[in-house]
């Protein structure tokens, strides 16, 4: 899909006083969220959308994959990562110690310690999208990998996989679902940010009258955007942009713009 870009309504351009980030608080008090907040005096809020549950080891085995018949793993989140060991645990699976690991970003690689001596182990990383971590994944043609993923995922990493005849087994180990979003009924905010088409989701799973009215809408990524555009709600923020390649980057230039600075 072609990247989706939406100019700001000229009528919506307002101040802004308050953002809610539907993800989870962070946990570094660096984060650019915080001196967003500090720097132009605004409420940033922070409530995840969607949640995520672990597939029960006894539906897992319904798929019947057999993960010591593939010789490398592709790791998109922490979450994936979580959920595989887990499945392993379960299964009583030990996993070799040659087996190859393909993690999207470093951080995604670095969380691998929580379960591995990362220092004994075969690890290829990308820098930050998919396409990166593609790029090394084309140079490893000859393994079997395993992908442990949601039952909600994009396309990006099976579909290249498929026009590439790449050896995939996509294992679905956990469920994203939406949380209950009920305390946030007679609330609003100048701006609400979403970061996957699971967000869009839950916000109209959990209230399907919703009014936008004067609240601004952030996306990041180009299937975020194409779900706010679905959901037939107006898309007044994208992100990443050439000039802002983070959300919080993209929020920062409408802010200057929308307040005057």
């Amino acid at each position: 899909m072609s990247e989706i870009i939406v100019t700001a309504h000229p009528d919506r351009l307002t101040k802004v006083t308050s953002i809610l980030v539907t993800q989870s608080r962070p946990t570094d008090e660096k984060s650019p969220y915080f001196e967003l907040a500090r720097k132009y005096d605004i409420k940033v809020d922070f409530r995840p959308f969607i949640e995520i549950e672990g597939v029960p080891y006894k539906e897992f085995r319904k798929q019947k994959i057999n993960v010591l018949e593939h010789t490398a793993i592709i790791f998109t989140s922490r979450n994936a990562i979580d959920h595989f060991f887990r499945i392993c645990k379960e299964a009583r699976i030990e996993v070799p110690a040659d087996m190859k690991y393909f993690c999207i970003t470093e951080q995604t690689s670095n969380y691998l310690q929580k379960y591995i001596v990362i220092r004994k182990r075969k690890i290829f990383t990308g820098t930050k999208t998919a396409a990166e971590l593609l790029e090394l994944i084309k140079k490893h043609k000859t393994e079997k990998f395993l992908f442990p993923c949601s039952d909600k995922r994009t396309n990006d990493i099976p579909g290249f996989m498929g026009t590439n005849d790449l050896h995939l087994t996509e294992a679905v180990m956990y469920e994203t679902i939406s949380s209950d979003l009920s305390e946030l009924e007679e609330v609003t905010y100048d701006i609400v940010a979403f970061f996957s088409p699971s967000g869009i989701t839950s916000l109209m799973h959990n209230f399907p009258d919703f009014k936008q009215n004067k609240t601004r809408i952030a996306a990041f990524g180009p299937t975020t955007a194409k779900a706010v555009i679905e959901a037939r709600l107006i898309l007044d923020i994208q992100a990443p942009l050439p000039n802002a390649p983070s959300m919080t980057g993209a929020l920062e230039l409408y802010i200057k713009k929308a307040n005057g600075f």
